[in-house]
């Protein structure tokens, strides 16, 4: 009897991994918010990022870098541990695997604070997914770094932390116009990608993701959804390492093209906005057309970033609605069901932009979500990192890889298309 009792007050704590990374998120929200944490996580250069050797050196100072890498190293380090905890994980050599993932996430970030990776849109998490296939491919390096490897913990705490970036009243501030496009955008896209998709023979994780991926907000809509549907990883970093590659190419020639185009400042940044893929590509773009064609690139981007938590939230419920039952065939489950397969740190995702969108003072909202921010983006480095630590090459290279990337330029062209006829209309025809 008294070892029964000892079992359930152990089983107590064990909430699973959803609600283990919403209570580390939200912990780490706490600290920022209420505690005083302030501190930025540790950065290169200054703030454009690092152009030369000299640059660089200058930003390795005790108050700029050391400082911030050792509190970094140890606040990630105790939310990952709240995270293990409570999800009832006991990896091997997790601490010594951490601190390699730790400098390797360094690493990464040090490669995307350089100009010209940076004016190419190039983000830190392609860095990460880099770094994280050569160590995993270098003799017995991996041995040493798997138990630090903890992929699903790492997405979902950045992904709860997410939230707290993503608010409603940008919503307000895009106009009508901007939050019009954005939905038309988001929903027509999303479908026509899915059917692209399908009509290849893609698989419905791969279909889910990739779509979101083109139509949303790239990167951060690709891993939420992955998160979303506990999709594969490793097919998630082929649909990332897409977006960032192709978003290169749309950056440059697409203000080319509205300029022979003759199309409007305005019309040309909500193209932009509306159809590449990364933050730092659009941004990159609508600088190249002007100040007006940047700020309508960016008002156009952050009603689909908005939009990225509603979407996530449809599609986990779609999700878990349904199963496969073999040979193609899907039946439905019972509502019941639904909770039980519900992805809990969507919640956390919601609850967290709620939370700073309505009840949080405004300037403390913005203050806090910038270094929030940071840290989400260095969570997904730690993940990425994780990720291409447990994926091997033979896996990257399988000839089923290729439908997908037919299907992804497919959807992306009829989005560049489709996304300027809905532009001009709205902001030419109609404005």
């Amino acid at each position: 009897m008294a070892e029964n009792v000892n079992v359930s007050k152990k089983n107590l704590f064990r909430v699973g991994q959803d609600w283990a990374t919403v209570i580390s998120g939200f912990v780490l929200i706490f600290l920022t918010l209420f505690a005083g944490y302030k501190i930025k996580v540790p950065s290169f250069g200054d703030k454009t990022g690092w152009g030369n050797f000299d640059n660089l050196f200058a930003s390795f100072s005790i108050d700029t870098f050391f400082t911030p890498l050792v509190a970094t190293f140890l606040l990630f380090l105790f939310i990952a541990i709240i995270g293990l905890f409570f999800s009832g994980d006991k990896p091997k050599k997790f601490l010594l695997g951490y601190t390699l993932v730790f400098l390797l996430a360094l690493v990464a970030q040090l490669f995307s604070s350089y100009v010209p990776f940076k004016n190419l849109g190039l983000e830190s998490v392609l860095f990460s997914l880099a770094i994280g296939l050569l160590i995993g491919h270098i003799g017995n390096l991996r041995q040493w770094v798997i138990g630090g490897a903890q992929t699903e913990l790492f997405v979902k705490v950045g992904l709860v932390l997410l939230g707290a970036t993503i608010l409603f009243s940008d919503l307000l501030s895009a106009g009508s116009y901007g939050l019009i496009q954005s939905v038309i955008v988001v929903v027509c896209v999303w479908y026509f990608a899915f059917w692209v998709s399908k009509k290849l023979k893609v698989d419905d994780e791969y279909a889910t993701m990739l779509s979101s991926a083109v139509s949303i907000c790239g990167v951060s809509a690709a891993i939420a959804t992955s998160g979303a549907i506990n999709g594969d990883k490793k097919k998630l970093s082929v649909i990332i390492s897409l977006v960032l590659i192709v978003a290169i190419p749309m950056m440059i020639f697409m203000p080319i093209l509205a300029k022979w185009l003759g199309l409007s400042d305005e019309v040309t940044g909500a193209w932009l906005g509306g159809t590449i893929d990364t933050t730092g590509a659009v941004v990159a773009a609508g600088t190249i057309v002007g100040e007006i064609g940047l700020k309508y690139a960016t008002i156009v981007k952050f009603s689909q970033n908005v939009l990225l938590g509603i979407a996530a939230f449809a599609i986990s419920v779609f999700w878990a609605y349904r199963t496969h039952t073999g040979e193609g065939k899907r039946e439905r489950v019972p509502l019941s069901v639904i909770w039980e397969r519900f992805p809990k740190f969507v919640l956390g995702f919601m609850a967290a932009s709620l939370l700073f969108s309505f009840f949080i003072d405004k300037e403390l909202a913005v203050s806090s979500g910038k270094l929030i921010k940071s840290f989400s983006g260095f969570w997904f480095n730690l993940a990425f990192i994780s990720i291409g630590i447990e994926t091997r090459f033979s896996d990257l290279k399988n000839a089923e890889n290729k439908r997908p990337i037919y299907s992804f330029l497919i959807a992306q062209g009829f989005n560049v298309v489709f996304t300027l006829i809905v532009s001009y209309l709205l902001f030419k025809v109609m404005a």
